[in-house]
């Protein structure tokens, strides 16, 4: 197998492992690191590196730090390195003048099963559209938004209750191996390319806040599947006494149970749940974040709370 130059991109925290197993596999030489520059990031003003900009510091490898993939001395730099492929994973778009630099092109790690969910939130539009599995896809990048040939897939199962939070971990780690397995196949010479079906593709685009606001008067699995799709980040919430409440998780315990009201609050006679009537359904809440509160169990937060227990989705 040929001992390959590599250039690994990315920033977030979901591309530390990807970057690990490479150095861990100890088959190919990483010849340099890109990754965003240093900014604030939560409370303070002390600026802080990205994830993978503080991992592969730890590692001993030089770092380029860039917030525009469009500079010509960002080019200039990465073709000086002389690079045989380069490894991107949660990473900006690259243009044109950069996929030419790499000797045997560029390849992405992206967390779907492509082409269903490209664009920049796929794991939380798979679990909102209740999906009952998922996975990642290793594929080359071209011109296109994620539709480059695909080198490999792998599949997992998502859970009905489980979240957005935890299907990112699990995906976090398959897709490390999974890439570093196609790197291999792409340095010995057998990685083979299969063009996607575009008439097959569906959107996953960037959430914003219009996406967290919850609409109690759609049926309980469309509610359930929107909590946990935005849970833990950025957050599915509700109106209550005119602030927001934050939802956390949920389960699904009626799809047709009938209502005359929306969004009520019905808790449960030895008060060991808190369950929200839908269109048609229910809810039970876990975990609440109420504005100006810490994160609870919804039982506890309604056992003291003396507003109104109604929640308003006509925001």
């Amino acid at each position: 197998m040929r001992r390959l130059r590599i250039v690994f991109m990315g920033s977030p925290d979901f591309a530390v492992p990807s970057l690990e197993k490479l150095v861990s596999a100890g088959n190919h030489d990483i010849v340099s690191v890109v990754s965003g520059t240093d900014k604030k990031r939560g409370r303070g003003s002390a600026l802080s590196p990205t994830p993978v900009k503080a991992k592969a510091l730890e590692l001993g490898f030089s770092v380029i730090e860039a917030d525009s993939m469009k500079d010509p001395s960002l080019h200039a730099k990465l073709a000086e390195l002389n690079p045989d492929l380069f490894v991107v994973v949660a990473f900006k778009i690259l243009p044109s003048e950069m996929l030419a630099i790499p000797a045997l092109g560029s390849v992405n790690l992206h967390a779907s099963l492509l082409p269903k969910y490209r664009g920049a939130a796929p794991i939380h539009h798979a679990v909102m559209r209740g999906e009952t599995d998922t996975g990642c896809t290793i594929f080359k990048l071209d011109a296109g938004v994620d539709t480059g040939g695909i080198i490999l897939q792998h599949s997992l199962e998502i859970g009905p209750d489980e979240t957005t939070g935890s299907v990112y971990t699990r995906l976090m780690k398959a897709g490390s191996e999974a890439l570093n397995e196609a790197v291999n196949r792409i340095a010995d010479g057998s990685a083979s390319y299969s063009k996607q079906d575009d008439s097959k593709a569906t959107p996953a685009p960037k959430l914003f806040d219009e996406h967290c606001v919850v609409d109690f008067s759609r049926p309980a699995p469309e509610v359930h599947n929107q909590i946990r799709g935005l849970s833990p980040f950025p957050t599915a919430y509700t109106l209550l006494d005119g602030k927001k409440l934050k939802l956390m998780s949920s389960s699904l315990i009626s799809e047709d149970e009938k209502h005359d009201h929306f969004g009520k609050v019905i808790e449960s006679d030895d008060g060991d749940s808190v369950m929200i009537s839908c269109n048609p359904g229910t809810i039970v809440l876990g975990d609440v974040r109420y504005e100006g509160k810490k994160q609870m169990p919804a039982t506890d937060f309604f056992r003291g709370y003396q507003g109104e227990r109604v929640l308003n989705f006509d925001l």
